[in-house]
């Protein structure tokens, strides 16, 4: 048979021609870059941890002015929680005594305060403070607390760990358990996809190979800047996500070629010039879309786009380069150890079920539209009840030291216990320029906060040891997670302070965890505008380039939208209502982390524009071969269908892996990921898309004639 000519030897051509002809070398460079990565993530020591600062806020300027007047009530500190079945705390006072004074011997304790007593006696507490914050003491400083607390125990005594004490006593995420399964599930689809061993293997080999070397990356510029706790997790899950879809792309397009009668050299130059260069966009627009996160101004969120986006551009170099190589080296042995008689490639005829399925679609398309929306905004509908927050030590597994700890100070009575206690607000009065005395101040702050609804105790006022500030600690009538505590820190914060504080000359500042939570909460809110509209705009501006036209990029923006407010939908069902309590391991119904929106808008645009290009990327080949919209629609969603269903699939199934992680925050991005991606490939890209292609017709391609000449030309 006769075949068409080569296209001409673009960059991406050559190196994909270069890969497959010396796969040996490339893949043992990207083998020595795995080992030098890692190597370098465990010279520099990698840091990570969750601390979130505001500068300029209330809760820092707070902060800052506790620390200069009195750097010992500013100091780290956690609560440790005594607690007895029957009877009281105090009839087994030689074992509390003892283990206070060890307590007092530990490395790095600065302070040890005298308990304070429920009313029943059977709950008590003391905090502990620290020379340094308590994440750099490490996990590892939990063994000491447990030495120190063993006499306690060996009395009878029942010993919790509250307050900011979790960031020690909470083991460090271990999701290799989670990692096996996502690759096990990942392997099981690749074979039924591709119908050989080698074929399956080949996507997940590179896939695992580029998410090394990018977390070994993400480790050593974790040596510099401090990524949340969470990124390495997220970092894996994206790449190992994209790093197998692109890698699926690639290998079904090069079997195709081997299927037209192309030599394997050939084959693969083809494959990375064309599909390599989609791979390309859809990195591109994922880093976009994930380094947009810096426009928030949260360090904090900036650093996990930013650990995303290393993954993602490590895994799309090695798309078109490991990938090539594999290729090349495997050659016409693709089919070794078959699973299945005949190899899937992009096209399996004119008359296969995903042509059938595209003139189906094209006959009614109004149906299909009408039902695939239905669906999407059916899940859609609980995002308008969506309640952010921080996830407090209440959600932490049963038996847990820390749970024990919020259990203990929830349900036991007296100042300074309830649920509050687990979350109370730092009161700082600033005197610099009060006009009136320190003792006036005082007994003004008491009478308006004890008045204020929602308020279970207030401390008496007491001025720091220099006398420039009052220090007070306010209790909160619930817990931390819960809406009415939200409302308390708004209402403090707008209306008690500063009318009880008018005409004062003081200013007061609400500080500590729970109010840096609120804060924090507040600020993702109010610039979660902002990242969608970077995101959309940087997405319509891309989409018109690569497929010269208005309509396409708009219709991309729109469904995305859906497919992120769908996913929403489903998270706060499952989280904040309780549907998936059980099934996720979880104690009690939780608020969705305040940042997880933000992050998932981010990430699922990215990944579903993915879907959209190499959809999209067939449906322009064909059109501007035949300007026939009906058959490039019907033709490169029959090319595209298959393969865009596997890779679904493999990402869903690497996601869900995750939701068993101990952290509730990797459980929620995990599921709202998996849920985007099986939306998105299923409803919106194999039944919106192209039903609402074939409703515009020839309108999908329109481009005003001025605006095209204008615009620098891109192809994918």
């Amino acid at each position: 048979m006769s075949l068409p000519p080569a296209p001409s030897p673009s960059v991406l051509y050559r190196t994909g021609a270069f890969c497959a002809r010396h796969p040996v070398w490339v893949i043992a460079g990207w083998l020595l870059v795995l080992a030098a990565a890692f190597a370098g993530r465990q010279a520099v020591g990698a840091t990570f941890g969750d601390e979130v600062t505001l500068p300029g806020s209330q809760v820092s300027t707070g902060a800052d002015l506790l620390k200069r007047s009195d750097p010992a009530a500013g100091a780290p500190s956690g609560k440790i929680v005594f607690h007895v079945g029957s009877g009281k705390v105090s009839d087994r006072e030689a074992g509390l005594a003892k283990t206070l004074d060890r307590l007092k011997g530990l490395p790095h304790v600065t302070a040890v305060a005298a308990p304070v007593t429920s009313t029943d006696g059977a709950t008590a507490y003391t905090a502990v403070s620290f020379d340094r914050k308590l994440k750099s003491l490490g996990h590892a400083y939990t063994e000491r607390l447990d030495e120190a607390t063993a006499p306690a125990r060996d009395a009878g005594i029942g010993v919790g760990y509250g307050g900011d004490l979790h960031e020690i006593v909470r083991a460090p995420a271990n999701d290799a358990a989670s990692e096996a399964i996502g690759i096990s599930a990942a392997l099981i689809v690749l074979l039924l996809a591709f119908g050989s061993v080698a074929a399956a293997l080949m996507p997940l080999v590179t896939a695992l190979i580029s998410v090394g070397v990018g977390l070994g990356v993400v480790g050593i510029v974790a040596g510099t800047l401090t990524f949340a706790t969470s990124a390495p997790t997220l970092a894996t899950m994206i790449g190992l996500g994209v790093g197998i879809d692109y890698a699926l792309f690639l290998i079904t397009r090069f079997r195709q070629y081997l299927i037209d009668g192309h030599d394997p050299e050939t084959a693969v130059g083809r494959t990375t010039a064309v599909s390599g260069k989609a791979v390309l966009v859809a990195a591109v627009t994922v880093a976009v879309a994930l380094l947009s996160l810096y426009a928030c101004g949260l360090t904090m969120i900036g650093r996990l786009g930013l650990a995303a986006t290393i993954a993602v551009v490590v895994t799309a170099v090695a798309a078109l380069t490991l990938v090539p190589a594999s290729m090349g080296l495997v050659g016409r042995r693709i089919d070794v150890l078959r699973v299945r008689r005949r190899p899937v490639a992009e096209s399996s005829g004119d008359r296969d079920g995903w042509h059938r399925y595209a003139r189906l679609v094209a006959r009614r398309p109004w149906t299909f539209f009408t039902a695939g929306f239905a669906l999407v905004a059916l899940c859609a509908v609980p995002l308008f009840s969506m309640r952010l927050g921080h996830i407090d030590d209440g959600a932490d597994p049963a038996g847990s030291t820390t749970r024990h700890a919020y259990d203990w100070m929830a349900d036991a009575g007296g100042p300074g216990f309830g649920p509050g206690a687990n979350g109370p607000f730092t009161l700082v009065v600033d005197l610099d320029r009060a006009t009136v005395s320190a003792d006036r101040v005082a007994g003004l702050l008491t009478d308006g906060l004890t008045k204020t609804e929602g308020v279970a105790h207030v401390t008496s006022p007491r001025p720091s040891r220099d006398g420039k500030v009052l220090v007070a600690t306010v209790v909160p009538a619930t817990g931390p997670q819960s809406a009415g505590t939200g409302t308390l820190f708004a209402t403090l914060t707008d209306h008690t302070l500063p009318a009880t504080l008018k005409g004062t000359g003081a200013t007061g500042h609400l500080t500590g965890s729970t109010a840096g939570q609120l804060e924090f909460r507040d600020t993702v809110t109010e610039r979660l505008p902002l990242i969608i509209g970077i995101v959309l705009v940087a997405a319509f501006v891309l989409l018109a380039l690569v497929f010269r036209s208005l309509v396409i990029p708009l219709k991309a923006v729109v469904l995305n939208l859906l497919t992120t407010g769908a996913s929403y939908g489903v998270l706060v069902a499952v989280f904040q209502w309780g549907w998936g309590d059980g099934l996720l391991g979880m104690g009690e119904p939780v608020p969705i982390e305040s940042y997880v929106p933000m992050m998932m808008f981010a990430i699922v645009f990215g990944l579903s524009m993915d879907y959209e290009i190499f959809l999209l990327s067939r449906i322009a080949e064909e059109w501007h071969a035949t300007h026939d919209n009906e058959r490039a629609v019907g033709t490169g969603l029959s090319l595209t269908g298959r393969v865009i269903t596997c890779a679904a699939l493999i990402m869903t199934a690497v996601f869900l892996s995750f939701t068993g992680s101990p952290a509730v925050v990797v459980k929620m991005l995990a599921l709202g990921l998996a849920i985007s991606v099986v939306l998105d490939a299923t409803v919106v890209r194999l039944v919106l898309v192209p039903s609402l292609m074939f409703l515009m017709g020839r309108a999908n391609w329109w481009l005003p004639r001025r605006l095209d000449r204008r615009m620098p030309h891109l192809t994918v």
